[in-house]
């Protein structure tokens, strides 16, 4: 899908707060409210706008391990089977296939260090993952939600 320079203005809105009415946005770019509502709609069926959600602190709701874990397998037989398996474990919050030493990177909140070991056994007994590495999230200084749109 094409966006034009009024999409990314709705866009700039959208990502600084979600909660924006159609209204607002309209008032702010000096346009229709149809125009802005029916604009959100067409980015909403073209996937550029993909959901509406709240970001919320994983410790605040008793997540108090964040981690990113490489996957490294021995070949990319049974590929789909292991995204199928990251698909239906709840604790990975994203996903992404990656170049070097892992064929994905998994971002992921857990409990505690307990429900984290047994995470990586999970993990570690889909089909031909070979090993992982870890990395525990101590601190956050930045995180971001809003893509740099010019």
């Amino acid at each position: 899908m094409k966006i034009d320079d009024i999409d990314r203005q709705i866009l700039i809105n959208l990502q600084q707060d979600g909660r924006k009415t159609a209204s607002e946005i309209a008032k702010e770019l000096n346009l229709t409210v149809p125009t802005i509502t029916e604009r959100i709609r067409k980015l909403q069926e073209g996937s550029v706008i993909q959901a509406f959600q709240a970001v919320i602190d994983p410790r605040s709701v008793g997540l108090d391990v964040t981690a990113m874990i490489t996957i490294i397998s021995s070949s990319s037989d049974n590929y789909n089977k292991v995204i199928e398996n990251v698909k239906e474990t709840p604790e990975i919050i994203q996903c992404f296939s990656t170049t070097g030493m892992g064929s994905l990177m998994l971002w992921i909140a857990t409990e505690n260090s307990k429900t984290l070991e047994e995470l990586l056994r999970n993990i570690q007994s889909w089909p031909n993952v070979t090993r992982t590495e870890t990395q525990v999230i101590l601190s956050k200084y930045k995180i971001r939600h809003q893509l740099p749109i010019k």
